[in-house]
């Protein structure tokens, strides 16, 4: 057993949007084995209440609040250097002398760290072993940002790409080991850094397949004659906010011409004004919901038309794991070890997902085929524990 510093961007709970779910299920997997002290954020005051529940896992805790708002404008300070605006928007005086307290009074084995801002906590400590877990590479997912605004955000994007990418490279070289969710996101971040090649491996996502299974009975939210499509996701999240609003203005007026009882459901928490002002006769903008699964089990069909991209998409392995079908980006479905075509669609323009969402609502019988074929192939590829022992073996040497 391990004495570990466990530092988080937001805490790790409730996993109710990607990131929190891959730091709630290693928060889970890290205090199964060893003992944990745990320094995050709170940045949603409606996650005061799930404090209690990630504290069972921990040795020590603190936790830092953080006003997005405040943040924003403070981030702003690294104009006047050449920072990335990431690093000061998580600067937290009270963190950081927490971190050195915890440093000096525990017997720290290791640092695990989630998200690279995080690194700015213990960087410049050789003696500290790290572990970090990029998820994504941050870096490249602004630099996109940049090819898809104007100026001058397309300028400052830009700027936030380069300034963490070098950030990025620096925390890198300083890690026993960096982890990626993707062999893809590995091999970018290999030709980004070249010097951190063998230092870097890929650790998957997972999924809950016994939480996210279609046999759990739960009372349809749908009306009698809907005919429900659905998209889930946080959206507050640019990539998420483009995906439905490009769907909702491109392809499900064509696809209500055949289907014209056709709903799309938009689920999610923290709905923008952009989303908020898609809701309709034809479009429901649920906002923030106790359970996504009954969005998913009674659904026609799920869609995950992101033009942005990065990693694995845990909608995508969620509504795999219910027995859904899937109509998923290119993108999105590259990243999942399954087969097109048997288990999920993939579609790139408008026609192919006008296509695809129709092949499926003209043949039930194909679609929950399809369904049965992803539920087995998450079952199967996408354990939490088979993926996440991939930091095992550093952190028992």
């Amino acid at each position: 057993m391990a004495n570990l510093l466990y530092l988080v961007h937001r805490l790790p709970y409730p996993p109710n949007k990607g990131d929190k779910v891959r730091s709630y299920h290693l928060l889970k997997h890290l205090a199964a084995r060893h003992r944990v002290f745990l320094g995050t954020f709170i940045d949603d005051p409606q996650d005061e209440v799930h404090v209690d529940t990630v504290s069972r896992y921990c040795a020590g805790l603190h936790i830092a609040r953080l006003s997005p708002r405040i943040a924003r404008l403070l981030s702003l300070r690294g104009l006047l250097g050449r920072e990335a605006l990431t690093l000061p928007y998580y600067r937290n005086a009270g963190l950081q002398a927490w971190v050195e307290r915890t440093l000096n009074e525990q017997p720290i084995d290791a640092a695990v760290i989630f998200s690279s801002v995080m690194a700015s906590y213990v960087r410049g400590r050789p003696a500290l072993r790290k572990l970090v877990d990029f998820v994504d590479v941050d870096s490249a997912k602004w630099t996109q940002y940049a090819a898809n605004h104007r100026w001058p955000m397309s300028w400052l994007y830009r700027r936030e790409g380069e300034r963490l990418l070098a950030f990025e490279r620096a925390v890198a070289m300083e890690a026993e080991r960096s982890f990626f969710v993707t062999d893809n996101e590995t091999d970018l971040f290999r030709r980004l850094a070249p010097e951190c090649d063998g230092r870097l491996e890929a650790m998957c996502n997972g999924v809950d397949a016994d939480y996210f299974s279609p046999a759990h009975a739960l009372p349809s939210p749908y009306g009698e004659n809907e005919l429900p499509l659905v998209f889930t996701g946080a959206m507050d999240y640019w990539p998420n906010i483009d995906a439905v609003s490009w769907f909702a203005a491109e392809m499900l007026p064509q696809l209500r011409l055949n289907w014209p009882r056709l709903r799309f459901y938009i689920v999610g928490r923290s709905p923008t004004p952009a989303v908020q002002a898609l809701a309709s006769a034809q479009i429901v903008v649920t906002g923030t919901v106790p359970d996504v699964r009954p969005y998913l089990q009674h659904a026609a069909a799920v869609v995950a038309p992101l033009r942005l991209a990065r990693g694995i998409q845990n909608k995508v392995l969620e509504a795999m794991a219910m027995g859904l079908p899937v109509v998923a980006s290119q993108e999105c479905a590259a990243a999942v070890d399954a087969v097109a075509g048997r288990d999920f669609l993939t579609a790139g323009s408008v026609p192919e997902y006008v296509s695809q969402v129709e092949a499926l609502l003209r043949a039930p019988e194909r679609a929950a085929a399809m369904g049965i074929a992803a539920r087995q192939q998450v079952v199967a590829r996408y354990g939490w524990d088979a993926h996440l022992s991939s930091i095992d073996r550093h952190l028992d040497r």
